[in-house]
């Protein structure tokens, strides 16, 4: 498969995707891609996000893949049961932030908890990072089993953001590209 024959969509984390983040650089970037934008970045409230994910899927007019960065994994994870059958092909899931051990995390993004750990229904890609602050990289690779994902190691690379210096991301796009290949 190749991005021009699918919908891609993109599911940014608390806070949304800045300007300078990956996803928003590929959502310009990428023609078939678009953000799924939820009503309040920093005050998430996860059955709101989990819907607004669904009717992004149920809207689409082709097979859809997602790319989900930190709090879109969980909504991603957790809205799969409700999506129609076959529509999602594939998944590439981005810094999964570990939301029932991280203190460190805003309440409202705790309130997700607990994160569902059934296989998905399509493949899907885990990219975890051996640094990230929001999720051992040993927790990424239990739910990557859980899900079925493949796993992939980012080595010391943060949470895969602005702030851990990727901006533009190639190396994900390049990522991206192999998975697509054989879906």
């Amino acid at each position: 498969m190749k991005t021009a024959d699918c919908d891609i969509l993109i599911l940014p984390g608390y806070a949304g995707s800045e300007e300078e983040h990956w996803q928003a650089r590929w959502a310009a970037r990428l023609k078939t891609a678009r953000i799924v934008a939820q009503d309040d970045w920093h005050r998430p409230d996860p059955e709101a996000w989990r819907s607004r994910v669904v009717d992004a899927v149920q809207a689409a007019t082709r097979p859809v893949i997602l790319i989900a960065h930190s709090l879109g994994v969980v909504a991603a994870v957790e809205a799969a049961p409700r999506f129609p059958e076959g529509v999602v092909r594939g998944a590439l899931l981005v810094a999964f932030p570990d939301i029932e051990a991280g203190a460190d995390l805003p309440e409202s993004v705790r309130a997700f908890a607990p994160v569902p750990r059934d296989p998905l229904p399509f493949p899907s890609l885990l990219v975890a990072s051996r640094t990230d602050p929001h999720c051992t990289y040993e927790r990424a690779e239990d739910y990557a089993y859980a899900w079925g994902s493949a796993l992939v190691d980012a080595g010391e690379a943060g949470h895969i953001n602005v702030a851990s210096g990727h901006g533009p991301w190639p190396e994900g796009l390049m990522r991206l590209a192999g998975f697509l290949a054989p879906l």
